[in-house]
C-alpha cells in the first residue's frame, strides 16, 4: 500500500468531518472516488493476506466488502449526512456481521482500529448460542483469551448485562463474560501507523492473532440463521 494513498484517504476524510455537507460531497466528488479506490485497494491487500492464514474467507469483490459513507439519519438527533470514516468487515460471509471476521475502521485523528469478533447484540439468538458455547467450554475460552500473545494486544468488549443471565451458574469461572450481550475486539491505530509503509503487514499480523478468538465464536455461531427483512 503506497503511504501517499492512506494520506490521501486521511486527507479527504478529515475534509469531509469539516465540510460534512451534500453540496461539499458532490463538489469533490472526482477525490472521494481517487480516496475510495485506495480503499478498496488496501481492502484488497488485506483480504489476500487473510486468506492465506485464514481458510474461512472467501475471495471477494472488496466493493462488496466496505460500508458507505452515507448515514441514515431518520431516526438521529445528528443530521449529518455522511460518516466520515471508510470502514470494510472480512468475514466468511463477506460484510456480514455473522459469522464473524475482520474488520477496519479509518478514521483521521488517530480515531482508526482494527476489530474482530461479533460487535452486534441485536440479534438475541446469537448471543444466546455463543453465551452456552463460552459456558460448556470455559476452559477453551480462557486458553484464548490469556494467551500471551492475545493478552498482550487485547481486551474483550462488548456490551454487558448487569448480572449473570438466568440459567447460568454465577461463580462459573466465565460469568463475566457471560454477561455480555456481544464480544470483540478493538486494536486502535493511529495516523502514523496507517502510513507506514508496513502498515498492510502489520494489520494481518494483528488480525492473525485475533484468529483463534474469531473462531470459537464461529464454532458456537454454528447454524445461525440471519433475520429476514
Amino acid at each position: 500500500m503506497n503511504p501517499n494513498d492512506m494520506r490521501d484517504m486521511l486527507a479527504y476524510l478529515s475534509a469531509l468531518e469539516q465540510h460534512n455537507q451534500r453540496e461539499w460531497f458532490h463538489q469533490n466528488k472526482t477525490w472521494y472516488k481517487q480516496a475510495g479506490a485506495s480503499f478498496e485497494a488496501l481492502v484488497a491487500a488485506l483480504m489476500e493476506m487473510l486468506r492465506a492464514r485464514d481458510g474461512s474467507i472467501p475471495a471477494a469483490d472488496p466493493k462488496t466488502l466496505t460500508f458507505k459513507l452515507m448515514r441514515d439519519t431518520r431516526f438521529s438527533h445528528d443530521k449529518s449526512p455522511y460518516n466520515p470514516t471508510f470502514r470494510a468487515h472480512i468475514g466468511p460471509q463477506g460484510k456480514l456481521p455473522i459469522p464473524v471476521g475482520y474488520y477496519i475502521m479509518i478514521r483521521p485523528g488517530d480515531r482508526s482500529f482494527l476489530g474482530g469478533g461479533l460487535f452486534a447484540d441485536m440479534f438475541k439468538d446469537a448471543t444466546a448460542m455463543v453465551r452456552a458455547h463460552i459456558a460448556a467450554h470455559g476452559d477453551d475460552w480462557q486458553r484464548i483469551i490469556s494467551a500471551p500473545d492475545f493478552a498482550a494486544h487485547f481486551t474483550v468488549a462488548g456490551t454487558a448485562l448487569k448480572k449473570v443471565p438466568a440459567g447460568y451458574d454465577v461463580a462459573h469461572p466465565q460469568a463475566a463474560y457471560l454477561r455480555h450481550k456481544s464480544w470483540y475486539l478493538e486494536y486502535p491505530v493511529t495516523d502514523a501507523q496507517l502510513c507506514a509503509p508496513d502498515f498492510v503487514a502489520n494489520a494481518a499480523k494483528v488480525f492473525a492473532q485475533m484468529q483463534p478468538f474469531n473462531a470459537f465464536l464461529n464454532e458456537a455461531l454454528v447454524g445461525f440463521q440471519m433475520p429476514t427483512r
